[in-house]
């Protein structure tokens, strides 16, 4: 076939047959991009998505999750920084002197 686009070029340039003869001579999108006559790509990977899920999940021997919309998170908020108390400091600091000096049995 990519051979026949090659030939065809020669009678057709205008088609620009050359250019495309590695997909076969359709110098379109490789896949549908319609919304009435076919799927389009967002509901396949949407169904995708979907699928792997589930196989994860039965995977793991967790129950399918429940139809119907997921609520997403769309932002996250800083409520705060650092230490409240002078004693959170004091157990930060305990908890980092025992891993840099481990004690051996």
């Amino acid at each position: 076939m990519i051979e026949t686009c090659w030939h065809l070029s020669e009678a057709y340039p205008s088609f620009r047959l050359r250019d495309w003869a590695h997909m076969l001579g359709y110098g379109g999108h490789f896949s549908t991009k319609s919304r009435r006559y076919s799927t389009t790509l967002g509901a396949m990977r949407a169904d995708r998505a979907q699928h792997r899920a589930d196989e994860a999940r039965a995977f793991h021997g967790l129950p399918p999750l429940p139809e119907g919309p997921v609520d997403k998170v769309g932002s996250w908020h800083v409520i705060g920084t650092g230490y409240k108390f002078s004693s959170e400091e004091t157990w930060a600091e305990t908890i980092r002197e025992q891993r840099r000096h481990p004690r051996t049995a």
